[in-house]
């Protein structure tokens, strides 16, 4: 049996490897705490110590930090996966096949704003696929609260977004 601290690090590192895109802390903490394995506290330590030795990396996006498991990250967990009960394996399998498309649009469809040097502000409008940037499109306004209403509609609104885009352009 695994010390508490590794299995935890375990468990981040078998779900970074079970996606093909990465995990925001919010997400990884849901689990975590949905299912009772760990505190907050505790969960932030293990994804410090995994981001120290290099087992995976951060990358902040829209103010939000998303994990990838890095090629060393990889193979520890090749190495210590059997550390992992079946049960818990089960319980990320699970929740990754219920939340997949979730999780994906969650870090793949962006949308910030910040206030331009001419007191207006810019939008700034991304759809991720993978690494590459399907839109990546950046619109200024007037008014800031046009700003954050834009932001929220384009997690709702980007696939026709995209769609027109594409009709009207080809």
């Amino acid at each position: 049996m695994a010390e508490p601290l590794t299995l935890y690090k375990l468990i981040i590192l078998y779900m970074l490897k079970k996606v093909d895109f990465p995990l925001t802390n919010a997400q990884i903490t849901d689990f975590m705490l949905d299912h009772e394995y760990t505190t907050y506290f505790t969960l932030q330590q293990a994804l410090s110590e995994l981001l120290e030795s290099e087992l995976i990396r951060v990358e902040t996006i829209s103010h939000t930090s998303q994990y990838r498991l890095t090629e060393a990250g990889a193979e520890t967990l090749e190495y210590f996966s059997h550390m992992i009960s079946r049960p818990i394996q089960e319980d990320i399998d699970a929740y990754l096949a219920d939340n997949k498309l979730k999780l994906r649009n969650e870090v793949s469809v962006l949308a910030d704003y910040y206030k331009t040097n001419g007191n207006e502000f810019a939008v700034h409008f991304r759809v991720k696929e993978k690494a590459n940037d399907l839109i990546d499109l950046t619109l200024t306004v007037p008014l800031e609260d046009q700003a954050k209403a834009m932001c929220s509609s384009w997690h709702k609104k980007c696939q026709q977004i995209y769609a027109y885009l594409m009709e009207e352009l080809m």
